[in-house]
């Protein structure tokens, strides 16, 4: 990847991430463990990837996204803020009455929401029905999602696995934000959904894994599902929860609680000085 694009790619991957903390500590509610560790892959595909318009959120033939994990809306809020589906000052409303900022992503609402979700399992079935839709019409449109780990428990995944690929699903691209923990500690000793990728292998998917924080890998990967004919494609993302400030990286405990006045300065001080 050349630098320029790179280094565009890292400074929005930062502002995502300045963007959910400044979110969820306005809420004093969130997750932010989760937010942090999707954020290089939610810059990548909003603003290298996809074919999306802030000026016509709505329009036609854009490429859909669908956050299966509907608890890390922060990052998507922020993602949506950077690219200018609306000022960056409504991250501060997170979860507060009357904001089109709810805990979850809402579609009615939120300007670039393509999906609610929230219930684990079915944002990747409902971007599986959106896959599907494109191919019966005829549109060229290509759909996204992104699945937690251990959302990937749950058995409404393998369904909508199984759906896509019978279904010949192509257009179809699923991030498996693998981090390792889920709110009740490391999503080995929960509920084992390993190994996904030779899982997903065996349910028809074409699969790729890759490092979560490598945009080199993330651009790969979107390319060889781009390239792949007949199958979805699954990207297993080996990722870092709370990637980018110390004090949340890998600890379970950040998965679903906001920072207090001094983490949350310490916070934003570590990722604004990061490069």
């Amino acid at each position: 990847m050349e630098q320029t694009k790179l280094a565009m790619l890292t400074e929005k991957a930062r502002e995502i991430r300045i963007g959910a903390i400044e979110a969820v500590y306005s809420a004093s509610s969130g997750h932010p463990g989760g937010s942090l560790s999707i954020s290089d892959i939610l810059a990548y595909l909003y603003f290298a990837e996809m074919n999306v318009d802030p000026a016509d959120p709505k329009k036609a033939d854009r490429d859909r996204f669908v956050l299966s994990k509907g608890h890390t809306a922060p990052a998507l809020y922020a993602t949506l803020a950077a690219n200018g589906y609306f000022d960056k000052s409504n991250l501060k409303t997170l979860r507060q009455v009357d904001s089109f900022l709810q805990g979850h992503p809402d579609m009615k609402h939120t300007p670039g929401v393509d999906m609610s979700s929230g219930s684990l399992g079915l944002g990747i079935s409902a971007a599986a029905g959106m896959a599907l839709s494109a191919k019966i019409s005829g549109d060229a449109y290509r759909v996204y999602t992104i699945v937690g780990d251990g959302e990937s428990e749950e058995g409404q995944v393998w369904e909508a696995a199984m759906f896509s690929a019978h279904y010949k699903l192509d257009n179809l691209c699923a991030f498996i934000d693998w981090n390792g923990l889920q709110i009740d500690g490391k999503v080995t000793d929960v509920m084992n959904p390993t190994p996904l990728d030779e899982k997903f292998k065996a349910f028809g998917w074409n699969v790729v894994v890759i490092d979560a924080h490598d945009f080199d890998q993330i651009e790969a990967a979107c390319e060889a599902a781009r390239a792949c004919k007949g199958k979805p494609t699954a990207v297993i993302c080996k990722s870092v929860k709370g990637k980018g400030v110390s004090f949340m990286e890998n600890q379970v405990g950040w998965h679903g609680k906001a920072p207090n006045k001094e983490q949350y300065e310490t916070a934003i001080a570590e990722l604004s000085a990061s490069v």
